[in-house]
């Protein structure tokens, strides 16, 4: 009997810090930026976590570790879903967008499928 007593009170004691934890996230700000993984140049390199920043239309990359890279008139060349192989480092229910940009550079920026329109808004399809 005295199992069940300490058992409930444990039980009530996590819903009561899981409750806690889930007021604090909710009552926190949205984070800017669309999170995502990124590989420069396309098509090699490793997925690296970061946040795409659209500020006054011009785009730029910025990777949790690293430095950040500008995508100056930077467009949205292909949109695809992940390989098998690719889709072992990254989500594999995420979309990847291929982009270029002014200078010759490429970039391939892999976000989930809620956040590709706001991505094409930021990196804009040539006509």
């Amino acid at each position: 009997m005295i199992e069940y007593v300490v058992l409930a009170g444990g039980v009530v004691g996590v819903g009561w810090l899981v409750r806690r934890k889930h007021r604090a996230r909710v009552a926190t700000a949205p984070v800017p930026g669309i999170p995502g993984m990124a590989r420069q140049p396309a098509g090699a390199g490793r997925w690296r976590p970061g946040r795409l920043y659209a500020d006054a239309g011009a785009a730029r990359w910025v990777p949790q570790r690293g430095e950040a890279v500008e995508l100056p008139g930077g467009r949205a060349s292909g949109l695809r879903v992940p390989s098998f192989k690719e889709g072992i480092s990254i989500n594999p229910g995420s979309r990847i967008v291929t982009c270029s940009y002014d200078g010759g550079g490429s970039i391939e920026i892999a976000v989930m499928p809620l956040d590709v329109r706001e991505l094409l808004e930021a990196l804009p399809q040539p006509d």
